[in-house]
C-alpha cells in the first residue's frame, strides 16, 4: 500500500505524464487501465522530450515496473514501434507487463474507425481513427481478440473469422470498401507472439501481490474525466472508464486497495475533437493559450481547443472520482494577463446551474457565468515553493482550490520534471 489512481480532471491533455513522473521515484508500479494509443504523454526530463501514446508513462522512471492492465486495447505496432523508440534512446524497457486479457486493436478496427467517421461527416464524434472504439465494440459485443489467444492459432483464426464475418458485409455493402481477408489478419497478428510472450502475464494477480506487500501502485488513467463513457459528455467521449472507477474494473484490484484519487487540471481548459466546450474561446487569447501553452495533440497534432478554467467541471470531476488531491499543471501560461476569468456556474436558457447538467441538451446551450481573478506579471517559472508565487498567483491556486472541492497539492509552472511546486504529499494512506 498505497494504491494511488491519477486521472484526467478535465478533457485530456492536463500534463498527467508529468504528474506520472514526478512520483516516478516514490511508487513501484505504474498501471495503465484504460484506453490504447488514442491519447498521449509528453514528459520531458533532462531537456529530452519522450511522447508517448500507449506505454505508461512510468516506463521512464528507473525501477518502476510499467504495466498495460486488462482495461486497455493494444495496437502491437504500435506497441513495438514505441518500445524500439525507446531502446534506441537507451530506456531499459525490459520491465514491462502486458495483461493477457487486455483485448488487441486489429487492422480492421482501424478501417472500421476511419470509414464510420467519414460516413458521419457532419455528426462525426472527432476519434483519432485508431480503431480504439470498434476494438471496444467488439469487447463488449463479445467477439473481441485478447492477448492469450495469439499463442493459440487455431482459436486466434476462429475469433477473426467471427469478427470479420459481419464487418466485411459493411464494409463492402454499405461503405463500398474490399473485404478483409482472414490470412492477412492473422498473418500480422501472429508475426508478433513469439516477442510478445515473455511480457504477457495474469497483471491481476501480479498488482495484487505488490499491494499485498506494501508495494506503492499508481493507476494511470488515459483521457479524463469528461471523456469517460459513462460520465463524459456523451456522446462526444472516448470508449473507455477514465474516471477512478476504471482503474479497478480495468486492472483486476479491488476498490479498497485505492488509497487516493489525484486529479490533473490544467489553470485553464483545452478539448480535442467534436463536442461543447462551455468556455472555449475563439479571439485572440484562446490563441494566446494554444500557442503559448503548445497546445497541440501528441498522438495526432490537432489544435487543441482552449478555453478559460472551468471550475463547474473541476467540482464535478472531484465528485464523480472521488479526488483527494488535486495537480494544477501550466499555471506559468496565465503569466502576463492583467485579469483572469473563471468560469464558476453555467447559465442554461435564464438558469443559473452550478453544478454540471448531464442533460446533453441544457450542457449545450450552457454559457459561462465568469468571475474575474487579478493575473500577475512576474516570471514564475523557477518558483520551488507555493511562498515563492506572486501574491496574486498565490490568491488564484487559492480561490480555485476553494471552487474545485478539493486541495491542490501540486502546482507545475514549467514543462521540465524539476518546474513543479509540491505543497502535500501526494502519496498517502487513508
Amino acid at each position: 500500500m498505497p494504491g494511488v489512481v491519477l486521472v484526467g480532471a478535465q478533457w485530456g491533455d492536463e500534463g498527467k505524464g508529468k504528474a506520472t513522473d514526478l512520483l516516478g521515484s516514490r511508487v513501484d508500479y505504474v498501471v495503465k487501465f484504460n484506453g490504447g494509443n488514442n491519447a498521449g504523454h509528453t514528459v520531458v526530463i533532462d531537456d529530452e522530450k519522450y511522447a508517448l501514446h500507449l506505454l505508461p508513462s512510468g516506463i521512464l522512471s528507473p525501477g518502476v515496473v510499467p504495466v498495460i492492465a486488462n482495461g486497455v486495447v493494444v495496437d502491437i505496432e504500435v506497441l513495438f514501434e514505441e518500445l524500439d523508440a525507446l531502446i534506441a534512446r537507451g530506456v531499459d524497457v525490459s520491465r514491462l507487463l502486458v495483461s493477457g486479457s487486455a483485448h488487441i486493436i486489429a487492422p480492421y478496427h482501424r478501417t472500421i474507425d476511419k470509414v464510420t467517421e467519414r460516413f458521419l461527416g457532419k455528426r462525426r464524434i472527432g476519434t483519432t481513427g485508431r480503431g480504439i472504439g470498434p476494438a471496444y465494440a467488439d469487447k463488449i459485443n463479445r467477439v473481441g481478440i485478447r492477448m492469450w489467444d495469439l499463442f493459440d492459432e487455431k482459436i486466434l483464426r476462429a475469433k477473426i473469422e467471427g469478427s470479420l464475418d459481419q464487418k466485411n458485409h459493411l464494409l463492402v455493402k454499405v461503405y463500398n470498401r474490399r473485404a478483409i481477408t482472414v490470412d492477412e489478419t492473422l498473418d500480422e497478428l501472429l508475426q508478433y507472439a513469439d516477442r510478445l510472450r515473455p511480457m504477457v502475464t495474469d497483471t491481476a494477480v501480479e498488482l495484487n501481490k505488490a499491494l499485498d506487500t506494501g508495494k506503492n501502485v499508481l493507476f494511470e488513467a488515459g483521457q479524463a474525466t469528461m471523456l469517460d463513457i459513462d460520465h463524459g459528455t456523451y456522446p462526444f467521449v472516448t470508449s473507455s472508464s477514465a474516471t477512478a472507477g476504471g482503474a479497478v474494473t480495468g486492472s483486476g484490484v479491488g476498490p479498497t486497495r485505492i488509497d487516493s484519487v489525484i486529479g490533473v487540471i490544467k489553470a485553464y481548459t483545452t478539448r480535442v475533437g467534436e463536442g461543447p466546450f462551455p468556455t472555449e474561446l475563439f479571439d485572440d487569447k484562446g490563441e494566446f493559450l494554444r500557442k503559448t501553452g503548445g497546445e497541440y495533440g501528441v498522438t495526432t497534432g490537432r489544435a487543441r481547443r482552449t478555453g478559460w478554467y472551468d471550475a463547474v467541471i473541476a467540482r464535478y470531476a472531484t465528485r464523480i472520482n472521488g479526488l483527494t488531491d488535486i495537480v494544477l499543471t501550466k499555471l506559468d501560461i496565465l503569466t502576463g494577463m492583467e485579469k483572469v476569468p473563471v468560469c464558476v456556474a453555467y447559465d442554461v436558457d435564464g438558469v443559473r446551474y452550478d453544478e454540471m447538467p448531464t442533460d446533453q441538451t441544457a450542457f449545450h446551450h450552457a454559457k459561462p457565468i465568469y468571475e474575474e481573478l487579478d493575473g500577475w506579471w512576474e516570471d514564475i517559472s523557477k518558483a520551488r515553493a507555493f511562498e515563492d508565487l506572486p501574491p496574486k498567483a498565490q490568491a488564484y491556486v487559492r480561490a480555485l482550490e476553494e471552487m474545485s472541492g478539493t486541495r491542490i497539492s501540486a502546482i507545475g509552472v514549467g514543462p521540465k520534471r524539476d518546474e513543479i511546486i509540491p505543497i502535500h504529499d501526494l502519496i498517502h494512506a487513508r
